[in-house]
């Protein structure tokens, strides 16, 4: 186990967690937002930022630092904390951005690290190789080699208390995030950036994302904290938390605010089109769009960057809150709604139910069933599991009514969408006590025809009939023909 980082809340693959950070002295609850600061723009003051917003990490870029002569003298000689005024964890990126973006920078892996060492950095960052989206496999696989030889380089720097980032690359192939998301986890590092998958997000590309993070989890330990390297806008948070993140950097509280665009968890909104603020952050309570618009330039950027930093934390806050209530996935459908490409992003999120379900409680809040993805959530893929290992009878029968009368069965199950067949003492469990629209959505019925159908084929030797509430045809093909089929709208008739 990684002795810096401890879950304490799970929900799907969201957690709650703590990161110690030993050399600030400090613990940060996870998930949590970094906001990006360059030591060279004063937007929102790092001191602003703990004390109004209550920021306990922020990041900043060493390579700027290092680049900057007189910000680099004040940084080795105050230390970064003193030169930023704050007084929680930093961490520090390498230049690899400024490589991914220029092609080359003037400095080793090793002499950067040494340098975020120097300035006091709590958490440092080696200059590892971003891979971009639609880089060739080859190309992927060769720059993947130089980063896992830099990673093997930098445990060999001594950097005492200060924590060190593990970057875990590959492009859009999974397999190859699975092999970095390993070899990091091999390391004696310890915290794990996903990165080059800024360009993902703003080409709205949350599918391959998704199956980018999905690869490295798959090779990380569960002890090991996930820094999503660049995903800074609140709409996507919840979903990129429920695959299994823990950090985000921000600056597009900055960066949007320049150009007088306003953030909120359904997308951007350039201040020219509002008519109304759809917030009551302080900003937001205090002006009006056309008072925001009449501001000095400098002033209204301020303000604007003041806000999307609110929209940004307060979303952070629900989705802790979701995984302490057990229902973050709720909180992904709500936000899957907001853009096609979101939604496209939570689909593939539940191809990886299997994945989701090793971490996903046993037991917790209410199920709700609000939308055809519903049926595909890690919850009804572990109900279909635990079917192998109940107890069946000789003869039963499973119904969507009442159990029936007689002894023509040795036993009666209940079957509820989406869900599918279960012993009617369990009824009052998670998450069979799930809440269904009366209006039962078809791919609910599907995933109930696919749970009897696993109990079926478990027991072979069983005598099972289903009664079924007038069942579309292509739903009841699903169905083992072996299954004595009942419409029970037929026999209300």
């Amino acid at each position: 186990m990684r002795e810096c980082f401890e879950l304490r809340d799970t929900d799907a693959g969201g957690r709650i967690g703590e990161l110690t950070v030993p050399r600030a002295d400090v613990t940060v609850e996870t998930p949590a937002l970094l906001p990006v600061i360059n030591p060279n723009l004063d937007t929102i003051s790092p001191r602003r930022l703990a004390e109004e917003f209550g920021a306990e990490i922020l990041i900043t870029n060493s390579y700027i630092i290092y680049g900057t002569e007189d910000v680099r003298e004040a940084a080795l000689e105050d230390g970064l904390h003193e030169l930023l005024d704050f007084p929680g964890a930093i961490m520090t990126d390498s230049g690899s951005f400024q490589l991914a973006e220029y092609g080359e920078i003037d400095v080793t892996s090793e002499e950067i690290l040494e340098f975020q060492h120097a300035i006091g950095s709590d958490i440092g960052t080696p200059v590892d190789i971003p891979t971009p989206p639609d880089a060739s496999r080859e190309q992927a696989e060769r720059e993947l080699e130089t980063t896992q030889e830099r990673l093997e380089a930098a445990e060999t720097v001594d950097t005492g208390e200060m924590l060190v980032n593990a970057p875990v690359q590959g492009s859009i192939y999974p397999d190859l995030r699975e092999e970095a998301g390993r070899h990091a986890q091999g390391t004696d590092l310890d915290v794990f950036p996903v990165g080059a998958v800024v360009p993902l997000m703003n080409d709205y590309r949350y599918a391959d994302m998704i199956d980018a993070v999905a690869g490295a989890k798959r090779g990380l330990g569960a002890d090991a904290p996930v820094h999503l390297f660049g995903a800074g806008h609140p709409m996507m948070f919840a979903l990129a938390v429920a695959m299994g993140c823990d950090l985000f950097d921000s600056a597009a509280y900055a960066l949007y605010a320049r150009d007088d665009r306003y953030l909120t968890v359904r997308g951007t909104r350039h201040l020219d089109d509002l008519d109304y603020l759809p917030c009551s952050c302080p900003v937001c309570a205090a002006h009006s769009p056309a008072e925001l618009r009449e501001l000095p330039d400098k002033q209204r950027e301020k303000e604007l960057a003041a806000h999307n930093l609110h929209v940004t934390f307060e979303e952070i806050r629900r989705i802790k809150q979701a995984i302490r209530a057990g229902n973050l996935l709720e909180l992904v459908e709500q936000r899957a709604r907001a853009h096609p490409t979101m939604l496209d992003g939570y689909r593939t999120l539940l191809d990886h139910a299997d994945q989701l379900e090793r971490s996903d409680p046993v037991s917790k809040g209410a199920f709700f069933y609000t939308s055809s993805e519903s049926a595909r959530r890690p919850e009804v893929l572990r109900h279909h599991r635990r079917l192998e290992r109940l107890d069946v009878p000789d003869s039963l029968f499973l119904t969507e009514g009442s159990p029936g009368s007689g002894d023509e069965y040795d036993d009666s199950w209940r079957v509820e969408p989406p869900f599918g067949p279960f012993p009617r003492a369990l009824s009052k469990s998670y998450p069979l006590t799930a809440e269904v629209p009366a209006r039962t959505h078809r791919a609910a019925l599907e995933a109930a025809a696919d749970g009897v159908a696993r109990l079926v084929e478990t027991n072979p030797d069983t005598e099972f009939a289903l009664g079924h509430r007038g069942w579309p045809t292509e739903v009841v093909a699903r169905v083992p023909e072996t299954v004595e089929l009942i419409d029970l709208t037929e026999s209300y008739d």
